[in-house]
Order: C-alpha cells, then structure tokens, then sequence
C-alpha cells in the first residue's frame, strides 16, 4: 500500500496518519546532513569564543606589560584577569538580550549576529594601541572590547547548545552535542598553540611591540567564515513547531516567565555550570599563568603541556559524548564531580612538587575529569528547560552562573594565594564546586534517549524506520 506523507519544515518530516494530517505527538524526523551541518557551525562559533580566551589567557602576562605597566608582576596578572573577568559580568546582560530574542525570532538570526559581534570585539583588541602610546586610552579600550565580547557571548553557548540539542535524535543527542565543547577544545587549542608558537619563535622584545596583536587579528577573517556557515542554516524543528503552533506568529514570552516559571530549573543549571566552568577555567584559562607566575617554570614547557592536556581532552570528549547516550547524563556528570572532590588535592600536589611528567600527569586527571562535564553538559542543560523558553531561560542560568563563578575563577584563585600564600587554593576551590555540583546533579532528572520536554520525539531518517506508517 503506498505510504503518505506531511511534509513538514524543510529540515524535518513528520510521522502522518491515515487522515493525512500529522497528529501532536509525531515524531519529527531529522535529516543527517542537516543535523550535521548544524554541529559543525555551532562548534565554529564555539571555537571562535575559545579561541580568543585561549589566546587571552596564554599571553595574559605579555598583555599586563602592554596595557597595565606596573612594577609589580602580580599586580599586572591581577589586572589582565581583571578585565578578562570583567567580560563575565556583562554576559549576564547580554543573555537576558539574546536568549529571549532566540525564542521569539529563532535560534539561527541570533547565533548568526552573536558571531559577528564575537568576531568584531576580539578583532579590535588588535588593534589598541598599547598604554606606552596613548596612556589610560589601551586599558579602557581593551575594557571596552572585552564588553563587546562578553555581551556577545552572553548569546553563544547556549544559543549552540540549544541548536545542537533541537536538531539531534533523542538516542544521540549526547554524541552530537558533544562535539560542541569539541570546537570549544578545538578553538582553544588554535589559540593556544599559535601564542606557544609565537613565544618560542620570537623575542621577547618583538612580542611585545607587535607580536601580541596577531592571534587576535586573525579572529577577523574566522568571524566571517562562521557568520556564512550559521547564515546558509535552517531554523531548528522545535522551534518551527513553536511557531506553528503560534500559527505562524512568532511565540512571545514575558522575562519574568523564563525566570519565575523556571526557578527550580533555573537552579539547577546554575549549580551545574557552577562546576562545569570552574574546573574549566581553572584547567584550561587559569593553569598556564599559574605554572608560569606562581611556580616559575618556563612559559613555553608549561603551555606544551596543558595544550597536550587538552588534545587528550579532544580524543576522548566524543567517546565520552556517546557514553553520555548510553549510561546516562546523571552517571557521568556525577563521576566529574567525585573526582574532582576526591582528585584536585593529589592533582595538584603533582603539579606543584613534581618535575614535568608529574605535572603533566596532574594536569592530565583533571582533564580526563573535565571531561564528564564537556560531553554531558552541552545535551543536559538544554534538557532543563521546554521549547518556549529553552533558549532565553537557558541564557539566563548559564551566564550568572559563568559571571558569578566561572568567569572570576582567575582573579579569585590569584587574589587568594597572593592573600594566604597558599599555593593549594586552586585544588580547595574546585572541591567546593564539586560539592555543589554534586548536590544539582542529584536533584536533576535524566534525560538521555528521551525527547526534549515540550518536544516532539526526534528520530533520525533512514534509521529507525519509524518515520512513515502505512495507509
């Protein structure tokens, strides 16, 4: 008997009924090209936003010297992280702008205009002039460029989480979403290595006076390759069907029902990415100024091996994603924070009293321990949330979360050992997040293999063989 069909959004079909009329409950059905052409340009804008932190970070001391002469080293690094942490409280802002904006005019037009204020903000850090030339100019300058950046940025993660999340079948949504912290590694790797490469090849002196500028320069022509990626997507399945609920009128949700008809949801992800972005900027943002300035080993051997970290990161994050679709968010994530609660203290005196296979080894169990928050959180925390208000109320929670605690991890952690002396400070830190995380993790609900909630089902074509009933 020949099988009918409802066409639905160009990127989805929907299961039809004898009638011809697809019922509420069909499973949408996602094309695997699409699917994964919209992985590959989330996780570009994602590499862009690591890249320039990696570059930030890595050359935090140089950019003291340039911006904030001062006598003092510790006073310097103070103040780089501080207008890298000022970049954190704006994010804020920019999510209560950006996500409520992503559920009333759709999760593509936003991404799209996040990348290019992305790209715009790190592109102009280029250019400052530094404080020799201009004065008090450089810093409120790079200040101000810092806000453009964190404004923008206020939109991104979870704008790709959520796009990532609506488009994957619900069996694989860990493994594609995964692969969205990939292009976090990826971009921080890119940044990263090209500050290494820039140290070991030039003198002190040349990168001073020019050589700083460059990795930040390249961000221009990577903003414009995102921007056509995201620009040539489709709107994502379950955000169309919210349209079309709305017959075809934009949905609109009043700010106060993304935070007070989501408080405990809302909670939860605070707690979650509480211990997600501390241990991440701990490991991946704070650690090479750490092993540079606090235990004096040579900026170029201490990079290598947190760039090695991270590779290790990248190899295992999609095996990790994949685990996620099969023993579940809350196992995983739960093991991240047993480790870090159990581990950061012997990871760190690694770190401290070791030679360079010791610090490597240090560096490398937290790695494998950020993992289980990498691969887990980018399919968890859209999970927290319906289709009306995923992406606004998504944006909210995740970025007080990254200002308040994750954002600041450098400045406080570097604030705390110049005012105890205690070297430990970073390993005390991440146990605190641990216990945090612990208790939000127990409290959420899994959400591996089933449907997003508000969601129909998500299957992928030509695998289950559930897409088309017979007539």
């Amino acid at each position: 008997m020949a099988t009918a069909t409802v066409t639905a959004p160009p990127s989805t079909r929907k299961v039809s009924s004898k009638s011809g009329a697809a019922p509420a409950s069909a499973p949408t059905v996602t094309d695997p090209a699409l699917v994964r052409r919209a992985v590959k340009a989330a996780a570009l804008g994602n590499a862009m936003e690591w890249f320039d932190f990696g570059v930030y970070s890595y050359i935090a001391v140089t950019l003291g010297k340039v911006f904030f002469p001062s006598g003092n080293p510790t006073a310097q690094l103070l103040s780089t992280f501080g207008a890298f942490a000022a970049a954190f409280l704006v994010r804020p802002l920019g999510g209560m702008v950006f996500g409520p904006l992503g559920d009333r005019v759709g999760r593509q037009k936003v991404l799209a205009l996040t990348m290019i204020m992305m790209a715009a903000g790190t592109f102009a850090i280029g250019l400052i002039p530094s404080y020799a030339a201009i004065g008090v100019g450089a810093p409120i300058l790079l200040l101000a460029a810092r806000l453009v950046q964190g404004f923008s940025t206020g939109g991104e993660y979870a704008g790709a989480s959520t796009f990532i999340a609506e488009y994957a079948p619900d069996k694989r949504r860990g493994f594609l979403g995964s692969w969205l912290e990939f292009g976090t590694l990826a971009g921080y790797i890119g940044g990263a290595g090209l500050v290494t490469l820039m140290t070991a090849l030039l003198s002190s002196e040349d990168l001073l006076s020019w050589g700083w500028r460059v990795p930040f320069l390249i961000a221009g022509p990577m903003g414009i390759i995102g921007l056509y990626l995201r620009m040539r997507l489709e709107e994502t399945p379950a955000f169309a069907a919210e349209v079309a609920k709305a017959e075809n009128e934009r949905p609109k949700v009043p700010l106060r029902e993304m935070v007070t008809g989501q408080w405990r949801a809302l909670l939860l992800c605070v707690g979650l990415v509480l211990v997600f972005n501390v241990t991440d900027y701990m490991l991946l943002s704070y650690m090479p100024s750490y092993l540079t300035s606090e235990l004096g080993y040579d900026a170029t051997h201490g990079l290598v091996v947190v760039l090695g970290v991270m590779v290790l990161m990248m190899i295992v994050q999609p095996f990790a994603g994949a685990l996620t679709d099969r023993v579940g968010r809350r196992p995983v994530i739960a093991a991240g924070c047993a480790g870090f609660l159990v581990l950061s203290v012997p990871a760190l005196l690694l770190i401290r009293d070791g030679g360079l296979l010791a610090v490597a080894a240090g560096l490398g169990a937290l790695g494998l321990l950020l993992v289980c928050f990498t691969a887990a959180m980018p399919s968890a925390l859209p999970a927290l949330f319906p289709t009306r208000v995923r992406y606004g109320s998504l944006s909210i929670g995740f970025n007080v979360s990254v200002s308040l605690f994750g954002g600041t991890t450098p400045l406080v952690v570097t604030a705390l050992i110049g005012a105890t002396g205690n070297m430990m400070m970073p390993a005390y830190y991440m146990m605190a997040a641990a216990v945090i995380g612990g208790f939000a993790v127990w409290r959420m609900a899994e959400s591996a293999g089933r449907p997003l909630p508000g969601s129909a089902p998500s299957l992928e074509a030509g695998t289950d063989g559930t897409h088309r009933e017979n007539a």
